[in-house]
C-alpha cells in the first residue's frame, strides 16, 4: 500500500499547470452541472404540487356540489348555478395554469448583441436615406437672398460666387467660406459672408467698397472706390450726391496713391475737398493742387500728402479771405488776389517775352529778304 500512495503521489507532482487548470475546469463544470439539475428537479416538484394542489380544490368542489345536490334545500337551482359557476372557474384556472407549465419561456436576447445590431442597422439606414436624398431634386434647391449691395446687381454677386443650380445644397453649407472668397473677386466686394438658415435658405451678406471721390473726364463721371480702382462704367450725373471730390487724373498708381494718402485725412478736411488735379512744377513732378469748397486752394506733394495736408487745419483760421495755401517747400499763404495778380504779371511778361521773339523774328525775315533782293541785283548785273 505504502508503494501505490508513493506512485500517486509522483503522478500528482508531475502534473503540469494545464494540467491542473483543466482538472479545475472540468470540477466547475461538473458542479454547474449538479445545480442545474438541482433546479430542475425543484421545478418539477413545484409544479407537481400545485396540480395537486388543484385536483383537491376541484374534488373538493365537487363534493360540495354532491352534498348541496342530495340535502333538501327551498331553493335548489339557485345552488346549482352557484356551483356550476364555481366548477367553470377552477377550470378556467386550471387550463390557465396548465397553459403556464406547459409553454416554454422565451430565451432574452443578451444586450450586448441588441446594440450589436442597432450599431450596424443605424448607420446602414443613414447612409441609404442620403444615398436616396443624393438622387432627388431636393439636394439642389437653394433659395440665395443678397444683402448689402446698392452698386452691384444680386445676378453680378451670385455669378462671382460660382453656385451653381446643380450645385448639392450640403456642398454649399460645407464650403460657405470658399464660395464667399469668391465674391470678392468683383472689384466693387470689399467682404463677403454667406449665412445659413434651415432647411435651404442662404443669405450673401456683402460689404462694397465706399465711393471717395469721381474721376471727371469731359461730361463723364467714374467712381473711384476705397480700394483705389476706378470704375470703367460712368455714373449717371442725376445719381451723384450733393457735394463730392472729383479728380482730373486717373493713372492707377497715382489714385491709389491719393486714396492711401486721403485714408489718414481727418474727415473735416476731406468733407471740404472740391477737386483734385496735378499741377507739376520745375522743382516737384507729382504736385497736386487742391481746390476747398470755400475757393481756398492747396499747393501739395502727392508723396507728402498724408504728412502735410493735415497742417491746413491750424492755418485756416488764420485766413482772413480766399487764400492759396503752398505747402511745396514749407508752409506758407497767400491770398487768391495775389496770386490772380501775379498770374496777370507774369502773362504779361510771357506776352511781351513772346511779342519781342516775335519782333526779332520778322526784323530777321526782312533782313534774309533784303539779302537775296541785293544779291539777284548782282547777278543781273
Amino acid at each position: 500500500m505504502s508503494k501505490d500512495k508513493k506512485k500517486e503521489s509522483n503522478q500528482k507532482q508531475e502534473l503540469s499547470e494545464w494540467q491542473k487548470r483543466n482538472q479545475e475546469y472540468l470540477k466547475k463544470k461538473a458542479e454547474e452541472e449538479a445545480a442545474l439539475a438541482e433546479e430542475k428537479e425543484k421545478e418539477k416538484q413545484a409544479r407537481k404540487e400545485a396540480s395537486s394542489k388543484l385536483l383537491e380544490e376541484v374534488k373538493k368542489s365537487s363534493s360540495e356540489s354532491d352534498e348541496e345536490a342530495t340535502s333538501p334545500s327551498k331553493e335548489p337551482s339557485e345552488k346549482e348555478e352557484k356551483s356550476q359557476k364555481d366548477d367553470s372557474k377552477v377550470k378556467e384556472e386550471k387550463e390557465k395554469k396548465k397553459e403556464k407549465t406547459e409553454k416554454p419561456a422565451k430565451p432574452k436576447i443578451a444586450p450586448v448583441h441588441i446594440w450589436r445590431a442597432v450599431s450596424i442597422l443605424v448607420p446602414s439606414v443613414l447612409v441609404l436615406l442620403f444615398s436616396v436624398y443624393l438622387l432627388t431634386p431636393l439636394s439642389t434647391i437653394k433659395n440665395i437672398e443678397v444683402k448689402g449691395n446698392s452698386n452691384t446687381q444680386a445676378d453680378d454677386i451670385k455669378q462671382a460666387s460660382g453656385i451653381q443650380d446643380s450645385d448639392y445644397t450640403l456642398a454649399l453649407l460645407l464650403d460657405k467660406e470658399t464660395y464667399a472668397e469668391r465674391i470678392k473677386s468683383n472689384h466693387w466686394i470689399e467682404s463677403a459672408k454667406i449665412n445659413y438658415q434651415f432647411p435651404t435658405n442662404f443669405t450673401i451678406e456683402v460689404k462694397e467698397f465706399d465711393i471717395v471721390g469721381y474721376y471727371v473726364s469731359g461730361e463723364e463721371y467714374y467712381p473711384i472706390l476705397s480700394s483705389g480702382r476706378v470704375e470703367s462704367t460712368p455714373v449717371n450725373r442725376l445719381n451723384l450726391p450733393e457735394t463730392y471730390l472729383t479728380v482730373t487724373f486717373n493713372d492707377e498708381q497715382q489714385v491709389k496713391e491719393l486714396i492711401t494718402g486721403l485714408s489718414t485725412i481727418s474727415e473735416d478736411i476731406k468733407s471740404q475737398i472740391q477737386k483734385i488735379e496735378l499741377a507739376p512744377s520745375k522743382a516737384t513732378a507729382d504736385l497736386l493742387k487742391i481746390t476747398m469748397l470755400d475757393t481756398d486752394e492747396i499747393l501739395v506733394p502727392l508723396s507728402e500728402l498724408s504728412k502735410k495736408l493735415p497742417y491746413y487745419s491750424k492755418i485756416k483760421p488764420q485766413l482772413t479771405e480766399p487764400s492759396v495755401v503752398d505747402m511745396e517747400a514749407g508752409a506758407y499763404s497767400y491770398t487768391i488776389a495775389d496770386k490772380l495778380i501775379e498770374e496777370a504779371e507774369e502773362k504779361a511778361k510771357q506776352e511781351a517775352k513772346e511779342a519781342e521773339k516775335k519782333k526779332q523774328e520778322e526784323e530777321k525775315k526782312k533782313q534774309e529778304e533784303q539779302g537775296s533782293q541785293t544779291s539777284q541785283q548782282s547777278q543781273s548785273r
